[in-house]
């Protein structure tokens, strides 16, 4: 569709001398062709695809305003196209401005947290950590980076429990893969996961004790952080985009095949412009709508630079998410943290019992590495 129109814009622009409107609005368009059919498909695009993804919007909006003033038909035309197809990629939710009547969580709803903690307080003092991590005052926190970054791609386990169990005393731990799954609720098992940096948590939700299956996500970044001019920054992105493609096909298979409720929380280092977007949206119901924000976003380059959205809760069929919101990191990540409350619905009737679950008890001595020396640091 976007071809045909730029090829019919381009042979009534041979009539005349096309202006820059023009010019800029087939430049626009012909990225985003390019998106459309790139993204999700070649390894190399993973790079394109980082562009912020209010820009989808952004650029052929300002587009659009730039041939009204100037009066150029063809460059509306073609800017209007751009901004219909590319809306998708923005991250924008327009849903969000279709705010009900918000009811309170029913009774035996928990908050859920999760957050990705930038490295477990490697660069800040672990007092205003902790005391931050207890004032959200979770019933589970899902907590992704239980590891210390080495700046050269790898990363290195650490072992904090004496610490967190003693600031936790309420909750229970499960540690496993650099991932922290904590838990006032009763754990009634964790159970390996396809998805190897997934930790699947089971735990049993106040009042009858069904089951509330979390996962607890941490997909891959995209890049080192190198030098774009050495070829091992693209060896990078081309080997992580294959782990990326083996950690969301393991996690679609993981959540395909859990008998119980799910929620699916934490950094998918993915935006709605990347590609694996449509992976997620396999996964679950994207929760995001009762944040009550048109652009929601979670994550910052630097301070001031919050223009994208890698952060996600999704749920399952029998899991309700009532709330949704983003707070504020105070400086102790780059990730705001995500809470919501979640309850269960009301069973029509109750699971089937012995489905083979795997019970065991993770401590930091269990956590899986990564492979390969080019494991994902940073966010």
């Amino acid at each position: 569709m976007t071809a045909v129109a730029l090829g019919g814009f381009l042979a009534n622009a041979a009539a005349g001398e096309p202006g820059p409107p023009l010019w800029a609005a087939l430049a626009w368009a012909g990225f985003l062709a390019a998106h459309l059919a790139l993204n999700g498909r070649w390894w190399f695009w993973l790079l394109p695809s980082l562009l912020p993804p209010p820009l989808f919007v952004a650029v052929p909006a300002l587009l659009l305003v730039l041939a009204g003033v100037t009066g150029d038909l063809a460059a509306g035309a073609v800017a209007a196209a751009a901004l219909l197809l590319g809306a998708r990629q923005s991250g924008l939710v327009p849903g969000a401005l279709v705010r009900g009547v918000r009811r309170p969580p029913p009774d035996g709803a928990v908050r859920i947290v999760s957050w990705n903690t930038q490295h477990w307080c490697q660069s800040t003092d672990p007092e205003p950590f902790y005391a931050f991590l207890r004032e959200l005052d979770a019933d589970v926190y899902l907590l992704q980076e239980y590891h210390h970054d080495r700046f050269n791609g790898t990363y290195r386990l650490i072992d904090d429990e004496r610490r967190l169990r003693a600031a936790f005393p309420d909750h229970e731990a499960v540690i496993a893969r650099g991932l922290i799954t904590l838990s006032r609720l009763p754990v009634a098992a964790t159970v390996e996961t396809a998805a190897r940096r997934t930790l699947r948590v089971d735990l049993e939700m106040p009042g009858d004790g069904r089951i509330l299956a979390t996962f607890n996500v941490h997909i891959p970044v995209q890049l080192r952080l190198i030098s774009p001019l050495r070829a091992d920054f693209y060896r990078a992105v081309r080997s992580r985009a294959a782990d990326r493609r083996q950690e969301y096909r393991g996690l679609l298979a993981d959540v395909a095949d859990c008998p119980h409720p799910a929620l699916i929380a934490g950094d998918f280092n993915t935006t709605a412009a990347i590609g694996d977007a449509r992976r997620i949206a396999r996964l679950g119901a994207d929760a995001v709508a009762l944040a009550g924000k048109i652009c929601p976003v979670s994550w910052q380059a630097r301070p001031g630079l919050r223009w994208w959205r890698l952060d996600w809760v999704l749920s399952t069929p029998g899991a309700r998410v009532h709330s949704y919101r983003f707070r504020d990191p105070r400086g102790l990540s780059d990730h705001c943290v995500q809470e919501v409350s979640v309850s269960l619905a009301e069973p029509d009737e109750r699971p089937t019992a012995g489905l083979g679950v795997h019970h065991h008890d993770e401590g930091t001595h269990h956590a899986l590495p990564l492979p390969r020396q080019d494991r994902p640091a940073g966010q």
